[in-house]
């Protein structure tokens, strides 16, 4: 067949072994992770799952080679430890019997050991260990390692990639960038040493190079080795494109695949991990120049969830392999419906952080647009229901909850009908459409209801669900995903004509002067002011509240407090007494009053669940489900995930 995305779908050959697609799944950690290293089960059905959804390699991450000086936050492969070489092994497996080739990412995260540790108790009392003696940023000193100790990381990872391989493993790559061991003896920010590892470029790049070749010598000539680098890293201190250059000609003997990414964890995540602020493949241009000055394979990563976008970055040679991690989480299956020619399923990742956060948060993952995520153990098919048991289904309310309970419920043969009360679908998704960074979370609503209607779910919009009208249609099963409104309070001037609630921005965008106060800084008042100061309009941001943004996750907060810092000027402590036509009056903690100016105001106060319409249905059919605001104002993550739940459960 002729394929849509012809250099995407193109197999590789690295080493002597090739892979199916140029589309391969990056590093992410796994979650049940032993407090010995062992990959646990829940990891290795999250791997799986990225193999089954069709990406040519699937990289399982990270696995810490020496915890004599590391014992980090990840993988350990020992064969003392019972169970670590077995572990492994079915993980390697599970992705292999897809069709995808499984690498192991082999890493050290030196100076920052400890950063993210399995085993809490022990958190605090390693040593931290890194090219030079320096006091870590947290106050943590560090000891530079000597010539021995290094020699002794060295013949680990040659070690644990002996190991790697015999466990099923086809590929390693070594992690050499993100401000990791390796990458701080690369880097002229961390490597002040004065021996033959510091200094010059030849003397910072020998740690990488003696890895690279314990690696071959314990793997053979043709299996496929893989570095993992910054082409910059963006920060005063450290290398820039041009010396990433130099690196990556000083590697290349010894690898088969350069693999380009940028920046430092510790200080440029919003760029190793492109936020919604940044451009999709903000980084693809270091991959581009470094495959300029190389002969070997290149492939680059960042932000990237666009098959168009991807087939030109390949086709014009930028790259030879496009990597995802997050925009597989969103989709598993991207890879697999490029090559299928099914690419408007593709549930497009929002780089909103969930996934991150949550495992910060509670060393699980979720992803606001799939249920599945961290929970692939518990299936990942939805198993029709016996001819016998098939419901009438009816669902009131077509934002993100809505319409995945209504394409779930079709999927298991169910007869299912939407009800939408407006003329469009969406919720409280309609009004990202005027928010350009966050032009996914708007097209998701379109995704979303094309994967509905073609499950064989009948939309019907202008249609507000009642009693009467579940008793009418004979529905078996109610799920109520109807929402929430607006928190609007009764303060005066709030119902003014310069007035503009949030959530009816997208429709009133030509009403907004230049002149704006933004009344609540909530994640929702932070990602409008800062549009409108992306405009170039004068905006003020009023929160009662000492801080902004506490509903942002943790992940996403810092980077939209940065953007906030660029664009608006921030009034926290401030209480909202009254709207003006000159802007809002407010009184500061010692009830002094000042005015706020801005010739148009943005209500942005919060949302409440819509309690009337949710007990009006509650007893109109033998089941009845109350899902996302409707239940609990709340996150679209849980919206998505209840609805889901809730077809299952019918």
């Amino acid at each position: 067949m002729q394929r849509k995305y012809p250099n995407l779908c193109k197999p590789i050959t690295l080493g002597r072994t090739t892979f199916r697609n140029r589309m391969f799944s990056a590093p992410m950690g796994g979650t049940d992770i032993t407090n010995d290293g062992c990959i646990g089960p829940k990891s290795t059905a999250f791997y799986e799952l990225r193999g089954k959804g069709g990406a040519g390699a699937v990289t399982v991450s990270e696995c810490m080679v020496h915890p004599q000086t590391d014992g980090s936050h990840a993988y350990h492969l020992d064969e003392s430890i019972l169970n670590s070489l077995a572990c492994a092994t079915y993980t390697a497996d599970a992705i292999r019997r897809h069709g995808a080739i499984p690498s192991l990412e082999l890493s050290h995260s030196g100076m920052f050991a400890g950063t993210y540790m399995t085993d809490k108790s022990r958190q605090h009392g390693l040593n931290q260990w890194g090219p030079s003696d320096t006091v870590r940023a947290d106050g943590v000193a560090v000891r530079a390692l000597s010539q021995e100790q290094i020699a002794d990381i060295v013949r680990a990872y040659g070690h644990v990639a002996g190991l790697a391989k015999r466990a099923g493993f086809e590929m390693l790559m070594i992690h050499g960038g993100h401000g990791w061991l390796i990458n701080q003896f690369l880097s002229p920010l961390f490597n002040h040493r004065t021996d033959e590892y510091g200094g010059s470029l030849e003397n910072r790049c020998r740690l990488a190079v003696e890895v690279l070749k314990s690696v071959r010598e314990a793997v053979g000539p043709f299996f496929p080795i893989e570095f993992r680098m910054s082409g910059a890293e963006f920060c005063e201190g450290g290398y820039d494109l041009e010396e990433g250059v130099r690196i990556a000609q000083a590697i290349e003997p010894y690898v088969d695949l350069i693999h380009v990414s940028a920046g430092t964890y510790q200080k440029t995540f919003g760029i190793t991990h492109p936020s919604m602020f940044e451009a999709h493949g903000r980084n693809v241009y270091l991959a581009a120049e470094i495959k300029r000055h190389v002969s070997k394979p290149v492939a680059t990563i960042g932000g990237l969830n666009d098959p168009e976008q991807m087939e030109k970055i390949v086709a014009s040679g930028q790259a030879d392999v496009v990597y995802m991690a997050r925009a597989l989480l969103a989709d598993p299956f991207l890879p697999r419906k490029v090559t299928e020619g099914r690419d408007d399923e593709i549930v497009r990742c929002l780089r909103c952080f969930t996934c991150m956060a949550e495992r910060a948060a509670t060393s699980t993952r979720r992803c606001t647009v799939n249920p599945l995520i961290g929970r692939e153990s518990e299936g990942d098919e939805v198993v029709p229901v016996p001819e016998s048991r098939r419901k009438r289904v009816l669902v009131a309310g077509g934002g993100p909850g809505g319409l995945y309970a209504a394409y779930t419920a079709a999927r298991r043969g169910h007869d299912v009908l939407l009800c939408e009360k407006e003329n469009e679908l969406g919720g409280i998704l309609k009004s990202e459409r005027a928010l350009p960074f966050k032009h996914e979370m708007y097209e998701l609503t379109g995704t979303y209801e094309r994967l509905a209607r073609r499950a064989g779910v009948q939309i019907r919009l202008n249609c507000e669900v009642t009693p009467e009208l579940v008793e009418a249609e004979g529905a078996d099963a109610l799920i109520v995903a109807v929402g929430s409104s607006p928190l609007v309070p009764p303060i005066p001037g709030l119902d003014g004509d310069n007035v503009v609630v949030v959530n009816d921005y997208y429709k009133n965008v030509d009403r907004v002067s230049d002149d704006v106060v933004v009344f609540g800084g909530g994640l929702a008042g932070c990602e409008c002011a800062i549009h409108l100061g992306q405009e170039g309009k004068r905006v003020h941001l009023v929160e009662m509240r000492d801080e902004l943004a506490p509903d942002a996750n943790v992940r996403h907060r810092p980077l939209l407090l940065r953007e906030v810092e660029k664009y608006v000027t921030v009034h926290t402590g401030y209480k909202g007494l009254r709207v003006t036509d000159e802007g809002v009056v407010c009184a500061d903690a010692s009830g002094v009053e000042h005015l706020v100016p801005g010739t148009t105001v943005i209500c942005a106060l919060g949302q409440r669940s819509r309690t009337d319409v949710v007990e009006a249905l509650r007893d109109s059919a033998p089941f009845v489900r109350v899902i996302g605001d409707a239940a609990r104002v709340s996150t679209i993550t849980n919206a998505v995930y209840w609805g889901y739940h809730a077809a299952l459960d019918i």
